[in-house]
């Protein structure tokens, strides 16, 4: 795939809706189909499984396969979880919530945590203000920091994009007070499940396998699999020439049909990781199941193909992201740090 740029791409009209782009999408697209969705978990369990075999019966010198394939699947038990999160995998509430928490449950995420505060990305994608997800501080923000969350911005904005799922993970996610005080409940259960099964599940880890048997079969995955949340989320929204806007600028369709990639990474990543990478549809309706999103992409290709932002995985793209997208501007979308004069 030829990567593709929005600096000669022709503007959405303003007075196009987000619903004006969903009725665009086939009916098809929306459907629930509980045999693929079941089918998606039992593939994710089984992936998992052959990745933990490997980890206990492979020679060391294999190892590193092995934790790249374990943290890989584990990405595809998140993917399940934030389908759950959506409540696109289930008719159901209450299978969406076990489902989501027991998806969570090896990466120690708390699952209302996360689709709150997901859910709030998604309402305001790339908004200044507002998006948690990856949104780029302006120079006066970077100045206000203390020393620390400035070396941490830099390390994510750069070749250490990696952590930074793991920051937001920290950051986000364990504090109630974050919440509106209707959430709490939901919340205050999802960090106990999470922090239930760390204080009795590492501790028999230790007992059964020993300190390296946490690092091997534990540890390991688990940054692997935050690689690729840092990978996958920084991608879906964050290009050298893709704006981050102020509220009073800031269009809702656009955001989420110009403002979000499609990237192309190798096969056997998209088929563990249930096609995540194919984000632009997830971002016009959440209501589309994972395995509907390539159905939705081809649509969108059809009818909206000259706004779609499309690229591919690579170490290039990686490092011009990591580059070049460091300062938000509202003119040319990003300054480095050294144009910023923050070096």
């Amino acid at each position: 795939m030829t990567p593709t740029s929005l600096t000669n791409a022709p503007s959405l009209d303003s007075q196009t809706t987000l619903r004006d782009i969903i009725n665009t999408l086939p009916r098809q697209c929306f459907e629930k189909n509980p045999f693929r969705a079941w089918l998606g978990v039992v593939s994710s369990v089984l992936a998992v499984a052959l990745g933990y075999l490997a980890l206990t019966f492979a020679p060391w010198y294999l190892l590193p396969l092995a934790w790249l394939w374990t943290g890989t699947a584990l990405t595809g038990w998140f993917v399940i979880g934030h389908d759950c999160g959506h409540r696109s995998f289930a008719k159901k509430l209450w299978v969406n919530d076990l489902v989501g928490h027991i998806a969570f449950l090896p990466l120690l995420y708390p699952f209302h945590c996360w689709r709150i505060k997901h859910d709030h990305h998604h309402t305001h994608t790339n908004k200044m203000g507002e998006d948690n997800a990856w949104y780029p501080f302006t120079d006066a923000m970077f100045l206000a920091c203390k020393n620390y969350e400035r070396l941490a911005y830099r390390l994510i904005r750069g070749r250490f994009w990696w952590l930074g799922s793991i920051l937001h993970w920290m950051a986000l996610h364990f504090d109630p007070q974050l919440y509106a005080e209707r959430q709490r409940d939901q919340v205050s259960f999802s960090i106990g499940v999470v922090l239930s099964t760390a204080v009795i599940g590492l501790p028999v880890l230790v007992f059964f396998t020993g300190w390296w048997g946490v690092v091997k079969f534990w540890l390991l995955p688990w940054l692997v699999y935050h690689f690729w949340m840092s990978t996958f989320t920084i991608v879906h929204h964050t290009m050298p020439d893709i704006p981050f806007n102020f509220p009073e600028n800031w269009h809702g369709a656009t955001a989420q049909l110009t403002g979000t990639v499609h990237c192309d990474y190798p096969q056997w990543i998209e088929w563990l990781c249930h096609d995540i990478n194919v984000h632009i549809p997830h971002h016009i309706s959440t209501a589309i199941p994972f395995y509907n999103l390539r159905l939705a992409h081809s649509s969108l290709q059809q009818n909206w193909g000259q706004y779609l932002y499309c690229t591919r995985f690579s170490w290039q793209l990686m490092q011009s992201i990591s580059d070049r997208c460091h300062i938000f501007d509202p003119d040319q979308c990003y300054r480095t740090f050294k144009e910023a004069g923050l070096d």
